[in-house]
């Protein structure tokens, strides 16, 4: 199950994030302000997505697999096929 969680959230992440925000507290406390997660939802999805995970599941240390997991986030958001995206 978790496998196709990220596989959806690989193909819609903005449909992750929404139903996460509606569904969960998943974001609550990982953002002091409301312009981050915003601006994130518009236009870095997937990094916003990663960066939620590392807060929630690691604690918010910063390892050697979380930044590259953030890398690849930000090369899968700044991708030219991630305006094909939903």
């Amino acid at each position: 199950m978790p496998c196709l969680v990220a596989v959806v959230a690989l193909l819609f992440p903005r449909l992750v994030i929404a139903g996460l925000w509606l569904l969960t507290d998943w974001f609550v406390g990982v953002f002091d302000g409301l312009i981050i997660p915003v601006l994130g939802f518009l236009f870095l999805p997937t990094t916003l997505l990663w960066y939620s995970v590392v807060v929630n599941v690691w604690g918010g240390e910063w390892d050697l697999v979380q930044i590259v997991g953030a890398v690849i986030a930000v090369l899968i958001d700044l991708s030219p096929a991630s305006g094909r995206r939903k």
